[in-house]
């Protein structure tokens, strides 16, 4: 059995459990294939001093058994907002003690970073030490927007020069990434995986109803439901599908996800004449999520920027059709409109591609069969496939 150290500072824990829980799953679905040891070391950044929203995380335990895999927690110095320059080398230095003690118990065949920046340069220094083979993973803003920011992208290139291979969550991100000046050679395309046992159309007759009692939030039979999914910070576009709300008579919308926007939003919804017909759901029990957007006649995500998310994926997998702006990996997923709608990102835009739909709506079973090729099981034997050609095994 192969050892893999994969470092993640984009995975859950007890104080943010569904932070990166994707991370997870494609790591645990790999770990249960039985040709790898996985372990993670997912380092936690605190402030000089742990206050208010660091403390849960400051509790942590520093090593924990999490779904079959040994997760370690260390500490690195974060100075918020204003210190992401120097992360990737304090990451490396919590790191490096920690990965020499668990390459002398259990040698390392293989270093993976699971986001680009400040995982990618951190590992490509524990790497270069170590004299370790290396896998880089970018997923989409680690491109987008690290990519823009001058000493983040000096960093991540040279970390792309050290990787021994480099995946992309998309088509269109690997050749963000090729563009950026990383060696395409290197690029491999490796899509997010589905929990196809849960994400599925949920069709029982008294699911809204249901939904109703659950979130506290009424969701009649005769209206259109729209679910939105994603952090509440202005790159998702939740804004403008408060906005287009107001275009949608009876509609009801379904925020999903928390985030620093959450107040703006609600004086947004109340400025709109819609704040009766908006629900903020905040982080939900991942198996409600499914049901709500089985619920949904369409899921709405004006992004920014995107590599292939998540929420695409699970929303189709349930039978909803999306309507999204035309970024990353959406036209990999949004290829007709039995998925959906590409619009532009703005309130008239988005407004029209939700009528469209409704006005239109395709079967579930047919949406749902979009998704076919997407599961965790997919995902895992393409990230061993992968490490093996890295290792010349393949």
């Amino acid at each position: 059995m192969k050892h893999v150290v994969s470092l993640s500072t984009l995975y859950p824990n007890a104080a943010n459990p569904r932070f990166g829980t994707f991370v997870a799953r494609s790591l645990e679905a790999l770990a249960k294939r039985g040709d790898w040891r996985v372990t993670v070391i997912s380092p936690i950044g605190l402030p000089p001093i742990a206050l208010g929203r660091y403390r849960p995380l400051a509790e942590l335990p520093a090593q924990a058994d999490e779904g079959g895999i040994t997760v370690y927690r260390p500490h690195f110095t974060l100075i918020p907002r204003i210190g992401a320059r120097r992360n990737a080398a304090a990451i490396a230095r919590a790191v490096l003690p920690l990965a020499r003690r668990i390459h002398a118990e259990a040698p390392i065949d293989m270093l993976d970073a699971q986001f680009f920046f400040p995982d990618g340069p951190a590992a490509a220094e524990v790497a270069r030490t170590m004299k370790l083979p290396l896998s880089i993973k970018a997923r989409g803003s680690d491109i987008s927007f690290w990519g823009e920011q001058g000493f983040a992208r000096s960093q991540m290139l040279d970390a792309a020069c050290t990787a021994s291979g480099l995946l992309a969550v998309s088509r269109d991100l690997a050749e963000q990434m090729a563009l950026m000046g990383m060696d395409a050679e290197k690029i491999t395309v490796h899509y997010t995986g589905l929990d196809r046992d849960r994400f599925r159309p949920f069709a029982h007759q008294q699911l809204r109803s249901q939904l109703s009692r659950e979130l506290g939030f009424i969701l009649p039979e005769n209206v259109p439901v729209l679910a939105c999914v994603g952090a509440l910070i202005e790159r998702k576009g939740q804004g403008i599908a408060i906005a287009a709300l107001a275009a949608i008579p009876d509609a009801r919308l379904i925020l999903i996800g928390k985030g620093e926007d959450e107040a703006q939003l609600r004086m947004l919804a109340t400025s709109q004449g819609v704040a009766d017909r908006v629900h903020f759901a905040g982080s939900i029990d991942h198996d409600l999520l499914p049901l709500i957007l089985s619920a949904a006649d369409v899921m709405v995500l004006p992004t920014v920027s995107e590599g292939l998310a998540n929420a695409w994926v699970e929303a189709l997998a349930c039978g909803t059709p999306v309507v999204t702006t035309d970024v990353g990996g959406a036209r990999e997923l949004i290829t007709g409109d039995t998925a959906g709608r590409l619009v532009e990102r703005n309130v008239e835009a988005v407004a029209a591609g939700i009528k469209e739909v409704l006005a239109a709506p395709p079967p579930r079973e047919a949406v749902a069969a979009l998704t076919e090729a997407f599961s965790w099981d997919a995902n895992a034997a393409a990230l061993a496939a992968h490490y093996a050609r890295l290792l010349g095994q393949a």
